[in-house]
């Protein structure tokens, strides 16, 4: 081969090292990828070899082989293609390590809440759970707030209990979408098995501790004259006796903690007897033609706007005109300035089972007497079955609290904070009253306004309840703004 390669460099002018890189260029891959042969080449020669991007220099054939080899060292330079795809990187939320398993967490309670006492949990380990289903409820200041499941699944177990004071984000229960390995028994089951062995322990301790206290009391028997002795002169029994009676009855005592909304409330209104220098001015309200309007047209109002026609709405009129007529009842105290609001939002107290919440009617001097009561008997529902929101219950410019319902003739509303004052509603009541000279049976109603005398003087007061007695007294007045 050699032979011929050197007549071709001859012929052409090449050298023979040219002529032997151009012949391994132009062969064909399969006999690249065969083993190559071994030519007798000086060692500072370069071969090609198709194989890849191999580059392989200073080859010389193996000793075995017969050929000469170089000692210089062998570089090898490999190149791979490397292929770019994009990576999508997908979270989720509330979701482990192994996709299976989910996190159900405290979600966000509000602005003014940082955390909250884990009520009830609705679910058991091992129930099934569906998207958005409630599986615990936690109750804070002001609202319970339920904790929803995040995905469909099996409860695997709860990692907080009934009692805990959880915030936003903790962890309160692990759901496997699955169901794998989640185990079904109650917890129930295994307790009583413990239960019943722990006593059988104790009552064999107690049989040994017994033991030697029966076997004490006989030596103790041969002292006993001495304590006879000492028994004769005692005169401390009659005293023990008599205190005993003053005793408070423990047995017929029950200790329940405070809910958080109790708390909540207590709070609010001490730090409002301990703030505004509270005032309370009354007067008396004759009912007879709200009532009578409410009975003349209280058919014809259900039919056309699908609610009754009760005395509240009448009242939040009354309160919105007397707003309006002493903007500074509607102001509030903020360190040195006094802020006059333009708008009349009224909270309406509604007493519930787990305490006071207070709802707010938003921007009630623009709605008549069907929107009040539309709005007052949605926000009862949802405050006597407690889903009633944080931001319906946000804000407000002037509290009324309708302590009439429970039968109350007169009492002493306390300021709501940041408000200025409140109106008292109370029961009514049929007196005799003098009316065109003559004396008739009239149904009266007493009417409290407590306010803060740091900011509201007892002028104005006097005129904001006198003319709530106004309205009250004649609707008319609200047509004709007089």
């Amino acid at each position: 081969m050699w032979a011929t390669i050197r007549r071709r460099a001859a012929c052409g002018g090449q050298s023979a090292s040219s002529i032997l890189g151009q012949s391994l260029r132009n062969a064909r891959p399969a006999v690249a990828s065969s083993t190559p042969r071994c030519y007798n080449t000086t060692p500072n020669q370069t071969l090609h070899f198709l194989r890849g991007s191999k580059i392989v220099r200073s080859v010389g054939c193996h000793r075995s082989l017969g050929c000469p080899i170089s000692s210089k060292p062998v570089r090898e330079i490999i190149s791979f293609p490397q292929t770019y795809s994009p990576i999508n990187i997908q979270s989720r939320s509330f979701s482990s390590d192994n996709g299976d398993l989910v996190d159900a967490v405290v979600p966000f309670m509000g602005e003014s809440i940082t955390d909250g006492t884990l009520a009830t949990l609705l679910k058991k380990p091992g129930d099934r759970v569906e998207v958005d289903e409630p599986i615990a409820q936690i109750e804070t200041d002001k609202v319970t707030i339920d904790v929803a499941s995040p995905e469909a699944g099996v409860i695997e177990r709860f990692v907080a209990k009934e009692g805990d004071t959880v915030e936003p984000g903790t962890k309160i229960a692990v759901i496997s979408k699955s169901g794998e390995g989640v185990t079904h028994v109650a917890p129930s089951e295994k307790i009583p098995s413990k239960a019943a062995s722990e006593p059988s322990v104790a009552e064999k301790v107690k049989e040994e501790k017994q033991k030697p206290t029966s076997e004490t009391p006989q030596p103790k028997s041969e002292t006993s004259p001495p304590k006879e002795k000492s028994k004769a002169p005692s005169p401390p029994p009659p005293k023990a006796l008599a205190r005993e009676p003053q005793l408070p009855p423990k047995d017929r005592e029950r200790r329940v903690p405070m809910t958080r909304l109790r708390k909540r409330v207590a709070t609010r209104l001490k730090d409002s007897q301990n703030t505004f220098a509270m005032l309370t001015t009354f007067n008396e309200v004759d009912m007879t033609n709200l009532m009578k309007l409410r009975s003349d047209y209280k058919d014809a109002f259900f039919e056309r706007h699908g609610v009754k026609l009760g005395l509240m709405s009448g009242f939040v009129k009354a309160a919105v005109s007397g707003l309006q007529n002493q903007p500074i009842i509607n102001a509030v105290i903020d360190g040195d300035d006094i802020i006059y609001r333009d708008y009349i939002d009224i909270s309406i107290a509604v007493g519930t089972p787990k305490g006071l919440v207070v709802p707010v009617i938003r921007n009630a001097g623009s709605m008549n007497f069907a929107e009040i009561e539309k709005e007052i008997n949605t926000l009862a529902k949802k405050a006597n079955a407690g889903t009633i929101s944080i931001d319906e219950m946000a804000g407000g410019s002037f509290t009324i609290s309708n302590g009439g319902v429970y039968g109350s003739l007169l009492s002493t509303p306390i300021i709501n904070p940041p408000q200025s004052a409140i109106l008292g509603m109370h029961s009514i009541v049929n007196r005799p009253m003098v009316v065109g000279g003559e004396v008739v049976s009239r149904p009266m109603m007493y009417i409290a306004l407590t306010y803060d005398h740091r900011l509201i003087d007892g002028r104005e007061a006097v005129f904001f309840l006198r003319r709530i007695k106004d309205v009250v007294e004649d609707s008319r007045r609200l047509l004709l703004d007089i």
